[in-house]
């Protein structure tokens, strides 16, 4: 059985509570992000730029069989590793179960409360744009289906 979004964002609440203090949750953060697979340079293009991030945030999506997968980078460390958060609970998803299901992993994890504004609206941005492109394939999809 495949694990779900849902399952995801639960083991990675229940991983993040293990790490007792937010300096240290900061670190593994960052970890996540340096453990990202390398960025295409052929995908640093200004159309895949997040838009509302204070430092710069790449998110490139590609649909395959009915799932999206994802890949991202910035040039902030802390950011590259929220960029991974996101793509290790969205990644590899259907179409439908991106856009139906919320980030709980935001407020499960205190993200909410312990990011700068600026981080925090770059992380929503960043959750915004996974369901659109989500949304562009999936009317993609239905538009071949016709």
């Amino acid at each position: 059985m495949t694990e779900t979004i849902a399952d995801k964002q639960a083991a990675l609440i229940a991983r993040f509570n293990t790490i007792p203090g937010w300096e240290d949750r900061y670190r593994e953060i960052i970890r996540m992000g340096r453990d990202l697979p390398t960025f295409p340079e052929e995908h640093r293009l200004e159309k895949n730029k997040v838009k509302g991030c204070q430092s710069q945030v790449w998110l490139h999506a590609r649909p395959d069989d009915g799932r999206v997968h994802y890949v991202g980078d910035s040039d902030a460390a802390i950011v590259k590793g929220l960029i991974s958060l996101v793509l290790a609970v969205y990644s590899g998803h259907t179409f439908d179960a991106i856009i139906a299901t919320p980030a709980t992993f935001v407020d499960g994890l205190g993200l909410g409360q312990h990011l700068s504004q600026s981080r925090a609206n770059g992380l929503s941005a960043m959750l915004k744009q996974v369901k659109l492109y989500a949304l562009a394939f999936k009317a993609m999809a239905n538009k071949q289906t016709l």
